[in-house]
Formats: C-alpha cells, structure tokens, sequence
C-alpha cells in the first residue's frame, strides 16, 4: 500500500489547478501522458539494474560500480536536495489546503502544525513512521479512486444540479490556454511546458522504491511486482485524475490560481462546490490535508536517510552518523527537519505561490535523477553484454531497453532546458521563476565537476564494471 499511495501526494490534489489553468484540459492531459511516459521508462530501467543487483543505496551506489564516484557523489546530494525542497513545498501546500477553512488565520500557524507532526513522526522510529504512513496511504488512495468515480458522476450530471457537463469546457473555453496571452503554437507550447513542470513535481518519487532494494524479502523476486504495480497504478491514477478533472472545472477559473489569496485548495473541491454537493468539499479537503501530512513525513524520512548514507559513504561529515539507541539517525533528521523553516516564506508571501517556487526546484531536481538513472542503464548494458552477460539472465528485462534508457536521458534533458522558457521571451522576465527553476538545475554539473576534481577517478571501464560483489548473498536469498 505504501509503494502504491505513497506516491500520491499534493502535485496531483493541489498542483493540478496550475497545470490546469497554464495548459487548458488537452494540455494537462498530455503533459501527464508525456511525464508519465518518462516515468514509466525510469521504472524498468531502474528495475533492471535493481532487481539484479538489490544493494543498499540503490541507484547511489550504482552509480559509483558502473559510472565513476563523482557520479555517485553528485546524484545522492541531488536526491538530498531533492527530498529537502520538497519538505517545504508539501507545508506549503498544507497552509494554502487549510486557508480553505480558515482564510484569515496567519500561515505560519498552520505550517508550524504540520512541521511539528512530521518532525514527530520521524522522531518515533521507523515502527511509528511505517504505521501513519501505511494509514496515510490507504486514505488517499481511497480518496482518489473515490474523487475519480466521483467526477466522471458528475460530469454525466449525476450532482444535485443535474448539470451534464460532457467536454463542454473542452470547447469553451478550449483544449488548451494560451500562455500569457501569447497567440499561435508558442502560446500554447509555453502553456504546455508549464504543464510538464507541474506533472514531474506530481511523478517524482516514484524511482525511491529502489532505494529500499536491501531490506525487501526475496528483492529478486518482490521488487519486478513492486515496480510494475507502481507505475500501473501510477499511470491509472494519474492519467485518470487529471481526465477527470480537466473534465469538470474550465482552465479560466480564477480559484485555479494557487498563487492567488483566494485559492481554493483543489480542482477537485472546486469541481464539488460547483455541482452543489454540501459538506462534501470540507471531507475531501481533510483527506487532501492528509495526503500533505504524509508527504511531508516521507520527504524528510527519505532526505534523513539520504543524508545518513552520504555520510556512510564518506561524502558527508561523519556527524551525520551519529544515532540514538534505537537506531534512529537524529542528527540527520534534525538538519533535514531544519530546512522545513524555508516554508515560512509563506508568512509574507502566498502560500501557494511558495509551494510553486519550492514544486519547481523539487521537479527539476527530480529530472535530474531520472537522468541520471538512465545514464547508469545505458552504462550498466554496456558493461553486462561486455562482459559475455546476456540479457535472459536478468531477473527483469523490458524488450523496450535500451530504448527507455535513451528517451529517460533526452526526454529529461529536453524538459529540464523548457521548463520555464517563458522568461527568456520579451517583457516575460521573472526572477523568481528564473532561481527556482534554472539555478537548480546547475547544481549536478557543479557537483559532479567539483567530485571529479576531487577524486580525480576515471569512468570505470565496461570491463571492469563490478557485477559480483554481493551476488552469493542476493542469490541466497532467492
């Protein structure tokens, strides 16, 4: 249930209103199908490598086997960076939910509410952790199979208006949105990319199932059905959300701006008040806060634990090693949990507006490691068939490989450099937009030069890529 509901947070209960109002309904729909195309790829390329070779640090440690250290060096401070931004994001998400109930009430109330829970939750050990997040993901796995039924009632006009909508808003206001009122194909190109942005903060995460590769029982065997049910039900759930929305709310409703002061939590409660249905939008916006609880206790889980193995591995201060009794990684957590205090910002500024910010830095970031995953596929091929390896050996092949690795890599690249491509048009400059989107995409090559500099170690030769270490055991377990 986790590996399932986990990955469904406030990029598709919240985000989409964004994604909607940027990119009209065709739009939202196909920025999902595109990202969630990359997603899809990024799952069988890291099942291959994982379900093979399930060692501790998964794709972190790959890296370092078949691409150099450095490589490993820059992807796991990127995922820490990753799980760090994201931790703010999903407490400003949380504020602009509640304002939902409560306009008037200072932001920083509630982000203060929902930091002290994540903070506490991760604080009581992984038992605790593994319970409220197993409780988190059923309901919103419940909540969003139940707001998709739900939509498609009401678009058949099943509400108590009895109001059938059909693709009435697919016609008017229209499939797609002229980005700024910009005319023509560049118009809604930008509208579109501002989709695909959105749609990779919502897919990001769903790669960490390999970071749990050494604990899994019987990983050979368990972790192929873990990925193909996540991205199946990624797909469904996805796909099939933003349909439905962009079925039930028109892409020029003004609650649809979460970087307004009078957003209105999500598309889907939008969608609820308009067809009358009383009480209902407060149920689903608690869900919906919940989802937001759960995100945020899992970011800083996975940034704590990211943090913890950088330090194992000699990439961080070895303070970072530091536990209490019971195995907890206190100080790691404490220095991830200390990042949480950015989303404050949302005290002088909109909170949605800040979770847009903090969405865009965790999407780009996020597009980086799914780089470079396929970059450690398409180096990992090459060293298994070098070395008289044939595929059948693999406990999980796709017949789409190395096809999927190379759309990962291009496909990413392309999104990373039009993300926000908008701000380089004339009279479109925003600063804001340009920091959070761009800047962080600089931080792997950085990174990475730095570590290679450093180590001064050379790309680790397809003859020489380590297949062995740790096979007997994996292979024992079986």
């Amino acid at each position: 249930m986790i590996s399932i509901g986990g990955v469904i947070g406030t990029g598709l209960f919240l985000g989409t209103a964004s994604a909607l109002m940027n990119g009209g309904p065709l739009g939202l729909l196909l920025g999902y199908m595109f990202i969630g195309s990359i997603c899809y790829c990024v799952m069988i390329t890291i099942g291959e490598m994982i379900s093979y070779l399930p060692v501790a640090g998964g794709h972190i440690k790959l890296a370092e086997r078949f691409v150099d250290p450095a490589f490993s060096f820059a992807l796991g401070w990127n995922l820490w960076y990753n799980w760090t931004v994201t931790l703010p994001a999903e407490l400003s998400a949380a504020a602009t939910i509640i304002n939902f109930w409560h306009p008037g009430v200072n932001n920083a109330v509630w982000i203060t509410m929902c930091l002290v829970v994540a903070i506490g939750i991760n604080m009581s050990g992984v038992g605790v952790y593994g319970e409220t997040e197993f409780m988190f993901a059923s309901i919103k796995v419940i909540t969003i199979v139940g707001l998709i039924i739900l939509g498609i009632v009401l678009d058949l006009g099943g509400g108590p208006n009895h109001d059938r909508i059909g693709f009435r808003y697919w016609k008017d206001p229209g499939p797609f949105v002229q980005f700024h009122g910009i005319s023509g194909m560049t118009g809604r190109f930008l509208g579109w990319s501002r989709v695909v942005t959105q749609a990779a903060f919502a897919y990001v995460g769903s790669e960490v199932v390999a970071m749990a590769a050494a604990e899994a029982k019987n990983p050979r065997r368990n972790l192929p059905k873990a990925i193909r049910r996540v991205y199946i039900r990624l797909l469904l759930f996805y796909i099939g959300g933003v349909f439905v929305i962009g079925l039930l709310v028109p892409s020029n409703n003004p609650l649809l701006d979460v970087n307004s002061d009078n957003a209105s939590a999500s598309p889907f409660v939008i969608a609820i008040n308009q067809a009358g249905i009383k009480g209902l939008p407060a149920v689903i916006n608690a869900a919906l806060l919940s989802s937001a609880w759960s995100a945020a206790s899992s970011d800083l889980y996975i940034a704590s634990r990211g943090l913890y193995g950088l330090a194992a591995s000699g990439n961080a201060p070895k303070v970072f090693l530091r536990t209490s009794r019971s195995g907890l990684p206190y100080v790691a957590v404490a220095t991830c949990a200390s990042f949480s205090l950015l989303s404050y910002m949302a005290i002088n500024t909109s909170s949605g507006m800040v979770f847009t910010w903090f969405s865009s830095m965790c999407a780009t970031a996020g597009l980086t490691t799914w780089f470079g995953i396929g970059v450690i596929y398409l180096r990992f091929r090459k060293g298994f068939l070098a070395q008289g390896h044939k595929v059948l050996e693999l406990p999980y092949s796709s017949r789409l490989q190395p096809f999927a690795a190379w759309w990962v890599v291009g496909a990413s690249l392309v999104t990373l450099l039009f993300s926000a491509w908008e701000v380089f048009l004339r009279d479109s400059w925003s600063t804001a937009t340009f920091m959070t989107t761009y800047l962080p995409i600089m931080l792997f090559p950085v990174l990475y030069g730095i570590a290679k500099i450093s180590t001064r170690a050379p790309l680790v030769k397809p003859s020489e890529m380590d297949f062995h270490s740790g096979i007997a055991e994996i292979e024992a377990m079986t």
